[in-house]
């Protein structure tokens, strides 16, 4: 029996490994165009699975996808699947939770680094004329200084040991977990206020959902410390932007590093771009050769273990398994 496969979008040159993955449960895989919500759903209704990088996925395909049993996403966030929808019709949804740790915490430094350093002044202010090592503002000595961590899961922890070895002291807001279970080098709060206050920079690493939409907005940015640095690697929306444009402005913040942004690309006249105190990636935080390629495969490999009929390991809605619907079967 031959399977096919929809993939919405993609952030790598070929997809030569999904194809010898996939090929081991005769996988045919669709492409979906430049991955609008009208090619998606357009050919959902032929999809025993849907695999997804950044494209969100229209809860209407998943209405015309009778055949489909497993959404599986490219990465860890789930922001772009409607997760209850698919629960709903019985499809199981997969992620990559261990994707791009060493590559994301190795970014949120660089990016602490850079702002903390003032790299970009400094490196603006070399001409032909000579040197200057005036920037906006005074530089501290990261040792001995304090990053807060909004959430901690994977790549929070990766970038723990990273930030102690440069002499940071790191507090964890998550409420979650307790003090007492906190690794070695981390002290851990549930009241958010407090960890605003006492960092000189603030690493995002939540994930989006009604919860943390907008997190960060002008109370927020008013509990921190007029001379700290936000750093988000996470998802744009934790952010209120035009919040952020205003603190960052008035001198609420001193500075912002921001790999993610609300919507992406920004739009060519969004005021972050222009700012000065600002640092703006292109949502490269995940990317080295091997961080995408073991994403390749892993995600991948999420849909043959499904179409197979056997349950994978990072089953994202492990109740889709009690109900009557479930379409996880052997025989397709």
């Amino acid at each position: 029996m031959t399977f096919r496969i929809l993939i919405t979008d993609y952030a790598w040159p070929d997809l030569d490994i999904e194809k010898e993955v996939l090929g081991a449960v005769g996988g045919e895989i669709m492409v979906a165009g430049e991955g609008t919500p009208g090619e998606i759903i357009a050919l959902a209704p032929e999809a025993d699975a849907i695999l997804t990088c950044w494209k969100d996925v229209p809860a209407e395909a998943l209405d015309i996808a009778p055949r489909c049993k497993v959404v599986s996403r490219y990465g860890i966030g789930l922001d772009n699947i409607p997760i209850g929808r698919a629960t709903e019709h019985g499809m199981l949804v997969t992620n990559v939770p261990d994707f791009c740790l060493e590559e994301v915490s190795d970014h949120v430094m660089a990016l602490l680094l850079a702002t903390a350093r003032q790299l970009l002044p400094l490196a603006r202010t070399p001409d032909r004329s000579g040197w200057t090592r005036e920037t906006p503002r005074p530089i501290p000595r990261v040792r001995g200084q304090t990053l807060g961590l909004i959430g901690f899961g994977n790549i929070a922890r990766a970038l723990v040991p990273k930030a102690v070895g440069f002499g940071l002291r790191v507090i964890a807001y998550t409420p979650r977990l307790k003090a007492e279970d906190a690794p070695d080098g981390v002290e851990v709060t549930n009241d958010l206020s407090e960890m605003l206050a006492a960092s000189d920079y603030v690493s995002i690493h939540c994930p989006l959902t009604e919860e943390t939409s907008h997190l960060i907005d002008d109370k927020a940015l008013s509990q921190m410390k007029d001379s700290a640095l936000l750093i988000n690697t996470s998802r744009g929306g934790v952010i209120d932007e035009e919040a952020l444009i205003r603190g960052l402005r008035d001198g609420a913040i001193a500075g912002a590093a921001l790999d993610v942004t609300d919507p992406e690309p920004p739009a060519a006249d969004n005021p972050l771009l222009a700012l000065e105190n600002v640092i703006v990636t292109p949502h490269a935080a995940f990317y080295s050769v091997e961080a995408t390629a073991e994403l390749a495969r892993k995600a991948a490999q999420n849909v043959v273990t499904v179409l197979r009929g056997e349950v994978p390991k990072t089953l994202v809605n492990a109740e889709v398994l009690d109900r009557g619907n479930c379409r996880l079967t052997s025989e397709g």
